[in-house]
């Protein structure tokens, strides 16, 4: 058999190259289009976390064992696991001169559905225009009247382990409701598909200090203990329109001045619930 000079050997390996450099290359993309809207999201949420330890932090002082409320937000940065200089810049950041509000928003959604926007800024008007630009992008507007539809309620989130690191149980969690005068225990519906879901205590807004002193006594970790909007009823809406809406509450959550986004939108469990 005749010998194969280097030109013939290099015909002969140049395509088992190019394709592994491809097959890299796909893989790369797979890890990318998975990876990177993921860390996208990531970076909002600490954002996010971010405003709310200086808005805590300016209110009560920066000191999480003599303000309860910037302790239940250093509990949630924990929990989604916002690194630890982070927390510490976020909190040293509230000693700065810099003013942020608290604000509800009230609007409109495809299919004429209600919601509420719950809003920290240090640039109200910046926040304005950028949420009434993305109604608009999806068949919305702000509109006032939409909070007439919701009712307050208090919330108790905790963690889905409690001190020891054993997992709460929904039933164990309900012997708690009952003892601390709660109305019900639910599932949060906004955790990642391979988190395990906090518990939220549903209560009596005037109820909410008592069931969240009596959550902490029997042992459960908290998380953040709120006043939030609970709609009257629900609103079902048709396939296309359902779907647009979805969408609309998606880049409202992704927005980094937004905290919560209340809604009456009657959603399928695939696509979720954003309240």
């Amino acid at each position: 058999m005749a010998s194969m000079g280097p030109a013939s050997r290099c015909a002969l390996w140049t395509p088992m190259v190019l394709w592994r450099r491809w097959a890299g290359h796909n893989r790369w993309s797979k890890v990318r289009n998975v990876k990177g809207p993921r860390d996208a999201a990531r970076s909002r949420l600490f954002q996010r976390l971010a405003l709310m330890l200086r808005s805590a932090a300016r209110e009560g002082g920066p000191d999480p064992t003599l303000n309860s409320q910037l302790a239940n937000v250093v509990e949630q940065c924990r929990a989604k696991n916002m690194p630890k200089a982070s927390i510490e810049a976020a909190i040293q950041g509230a000693l700065r001169p810099t003013a942020t509000s608290r604000l509800l928003y009230e609007a409109r959604g495809p299919g004429g559905v209600a919601l509420l926007l719950d809003v920290l800024t240090d640039n109200p008007r910046r926040s304005h225009q950028d949420l009434r630009l993305i109604l608009t992008r999806y068949g919305g507007t702000m509109a006032d009247g939409a909070r007439h539809g919701f009712e307050q309620i208090g919330v108790v989130r905790v963690a889905p382990r409690d001190a020891v690191g054993r997992a709460v149980g929904l039933e164990g969690a309900l012997e708690v409701a009952l003892e601390a005068g709660a109305q019900d225990v639910c599932p949060e519906e906004e955790e990642e598909e391979e988190e395990e879901p906090a518990l939220k205590f549903l209560c009596e807004p005037s109820s909410l200090g008592a069931v969240r002193d009596h959550v902490v006594a029997s042992g459960l970790l908290l998380l953040s203990a709120t006043i939030e909007f609970l709609p009257q009823s629900r609103v079902a809406l048709p396939d296309g329109t359902r779907l647009q809406a979805h969408r609309l509450l998606q880049e409202l959550q992704g927005c980094p001045d937004v905290l919560h986004v209340f809604h009456n939108i009657q959603l399928d469990t695939e696509m979720g619930s954003h309240q």
